[in-house]
Parts: structure tokens; sequence; C-alpha cells
């Protein structure tokens, strides 16, 4: 059985709730922000109960956007994210299980009633073969997937698919686990480990690597956390191998630098992105308070210039001086041990 129809036979027969997974890959309520928690409890209970995601993929300044949804399962995600782009934008869902797909489609009349209006799509079809469904270009704002890229073949063809998806300064913001090395093929292909999120885990560089050549040139880690193998027999069998879940957002931005360099650029956050009054966290090392001068490189100024959050910002400098390395970030120099060093002869090597 190859992993397409492993995963269709294991989410659609084998579970029939979130309760029964062997990992605890699936984000709890309690590890939510506050302000997520009443809208997840506007989702009916049937829709939450077979959910299987591995973390949060509801980034901010949400309002008005077109969402995709990549792998939206029963469709919790999807109708959490439709109220929060409210009645002027739209979530659209694809999904390979006919199983899931029935779930969320049974509920759609209900949350359409409990928010008062209807913005969500649910598409059956393969994430791996997007341009197969008919979806425009550079169409979506956004893009989410929750704990699936692990669960499929051609994971090279998804990030591709989501970058001709996504407008120019788009973002694409998904969970999903991570392993510290690149697991053997008899790991790789056992159904338990696959249908559990870890057989299918990229080893971390390999997916750096992938998300770049796909043209999403500088991830950025916003969440992660180690994950624990509730199963025993499981846990044995993928020893010594460790695995994190971890949120990332990559943005549709041509010709960003492979590296943090340093122009002297600062951007100040004006406030008012909801949910974020103080201060915004674009990703887990930067953390911008409101009011501040803060000092960012030429890749963090684009992403926050040249996508949804712009309005929110103040922008200073451009791109006429260059100082090397952003300080703290970045690659070191390769001369910096040598530097330190000081020279006491006129030898050339």
């Amino acid at each position: 059985m190859n992993i397409q129809d492993n995963v269709k036979d294991y989410y659609g027969k084998v579970l029939a709730s979130s309760a029964d997974l062997q990992t605890d890959a699936c984000c709890t309520v309690d590890s939510l922000p506050d302000y997520l928690k009443p809208v997840l409890a506007n989702i009916h209970p049937e829709v939450s109960a077979r959910y299987y995601g591995c973390g949060l993929v509801a980034p901010l300044a949400l309002e008005g956007a077109r969402v995709l949804d990549l792998g939206s399962g029963s469709g919790q995600d999807a109708y959490a994210l439709a109220q929060l782009v409210g009645a002027t934008g739209e979530v659209v869902g694809v999904d390979m299980t006919p199983e899931q797909l029935a779930v969320a489609r049974e509920h759609q009349d209900w949350h359409t009633q409990k928010f008062g209006f209807s913005n969500v799509i649910f598409l059956e079809g393969d994430i791996e073969k997007l341009e197969a469904l008919d979806l425009e270009p550079s169409s979506f704002d956004v893009i989410v997937s929750n704990c699936v890229i692990n669960l499929v073949e051609d994971k090279q063809s998804v990030f591709e698919q989501a970058h001709r998806l996504l407008k120019s300064g788009g973002e694409f913001y998904f969970s999903d686990v991570y392993a510290d090395r690149r697991l053997p093929a008899e790991l790789r292909d056992d159904p338990v480990a696959q249908g559990e999120c870890l057989g299918g885990a990229l080893y971390w560089n390999d997916f750096l690597n992938i998300s770049k050549r796909a043209g999403f040139l500088d991830p950025r880690l916003v969440t992660g956390r180690p994950l624990e193998i509730n199963n025993a027999a499981l846990r044995d069998k993928l020893a010594p191998a460790q695995f994190h879940s971890a949120t990332y957002r990559l943005f549709r931005i041509d010709e960003l630098e492979p590296a943090c360099e340093d122009y002297g650029q600062t951007v100040i956050y004006l406030g008012g992105i909801p949910h974020a009054e103080n201060a915004f966290a674009l990703d887990n090392h930067h953390t911008i308070e409101k009011g501040r001068i803060f000092s960012v490189c030429g890749n963090t100024y684009r992403m926050l210039k040249e996508s949804r959050f712009a309005p929110s910002f103040e922008f200073n400098g451009d791109w006429s001086t260059h100082y090397g390395i952003f300080p703290g970030c970045g690659t070191p120099s390769s001369f910096a041990e040598v530097s330190a060093k000081s020279s006491v002869s006129g030898a050339c090597c």
C-alpha cells in the first residue's frame, strides 16, 4: 500500500477520533491563545472530534483574506479561519479523504447559521497535484496546512504549488512534524508510523532546501516543540530519531537574500493588528514592540513591507549602504577568527 492509500485508510477508517492517535502531535485547546478558544467553541463537536492537526495555523491579520487550507480534513481549521477572515473573506479547503470531507460538508449549513455568513468551500483533491484543481494562480493571500505535508510523497510539489497559488507578498503558514535525521525506508514505509505523522516527517534540513528550491528563500520558524510518542512499541521502533512539531511561515517574495544582510534599516510597529496590541511576533526571534525603533535585516524589512502587515509599520532606510551580515543573525564571517588573531609576519599563507 502506498503512502496515499495508507493515509486515506488510516484517517478514513482506522481512526475514529483524535483520541485514537498514538502521539501527542495534536494541539490541545489549553495551548491556544485565549482569543482562539471562542473561535473553536463555535465549531461543531463532530468536526472537532475528527481533528488531527499538530499546531496552530491561524496567523494574524486575516480579515478579508482569501485562504487555502491544504489537507483540510474534517474542516476544523477551515471553519476557524472562516471566522477570522470574516464575511468578506473566503476559505477553500482541499482534502483527499472522502470520509473526512463528508464530515466537513455535512456541517456546512450548521456553521453558516452559527456565523451568519457562508464563506467556506471544500474540494476533493490531492495536495501533491493542486494543478488538477480549478484554482487560479496568484489568487490566495494565505495558504495554511496543519500536519499534512508529512503525509504526502511528493513534498517538493506541495511547496511549488503553494508558491504558484500565492499572491506576491502572500504567506504559506503551516505546522508539521520534522525529524532530526533522514529515516530509513522501513520506518518511512511503516503504516502506523506514516499515519501518526512520523514516517513521512522531513529531516529539517531537507525541508529548508525543498522550500528554497520552490522559491521560499528565507523560511522563518514561528514555534516548535518536541513530540512524545505514547505507544512504547512505536517509540522503540523509531529510536533514536527525535521529532518536533513546528510552525513555519514562508513568504512569496522574490529575490530574498540567502542570509540576513544589514542595510541599516529599521521599522516601528504602529499597532493596529488585532490580538497584537503591544507587540507583533514575526517569528521566534523577531518580536517587535509597539512604538519602538527596531533594527531589521533586509529580508525582514521586505517581509513586513511587501506583505499584508505593511499598514501597521513605519519603514525607515533604503538599500544604498550595506553593512555586512546582520549582527547576531545569519552566517558569521569566515574571517572572524582570523581577524581576532593579530598577524606578526608578512607571510601570505
